[in-house]
């Protein structure tokens, strides 16, 4: 996988990290089972320190998406924990759309954005 991490922009390291895996398992660049880079390799591709490495796999296995091997080390393991995953995608979205509110953005152009990012990810 290609990594992009802006180095000048004002969100952490560990979070542009985080968010890259997270949309490399919703396009299956990732599946159920592969094994991401060690904390070492990574960090050393991406030459950033290892700690933010080792802090955006501990995050993303908190959240439910990466389980820790002893023999393959971080491991893709995608929480089925639906109810929970809607509960917090409503919190974040109340406010994404109390935004969208206040700009004047319509339902149908919020609609249709949420399509096009669907689509990114395969269409459900």
């Amino acid at each position: 996988m290609y990594w992009q991490i802006d180095f000048n922009s004002e969100e952490a390291l560990y979070m542009q990290l985080h968010n890259q895996i997270i949309i490399g398992i919703a396009t299956e660049v990732y599946r159920e089972g592969d094994a991401l880079p060690s904390v070492r390799q990574l960090a050393e591709e991406i030459g950033i320190n290892m700690h933010t490495v080792n802090k955006a796999y501990n995050v993303l296995r908190q959240e439910g998406f990466v389980k820790v091997d002893r023999r393959k080390g971080a491991v893709i393991a995608i929480d089925v924990d639906k109810i929970r995953a809607l509960e917090a995608m409503k919190k974040d979205l109340r406010v994404l759309l109390a935004v969208g509110a206040c700009k004047n953005i319509s339902r149908e152009e919020v609609h249709a954005l949420i399509d096009e990012i669907y689509l990114e990810y395969g269409g459900v």
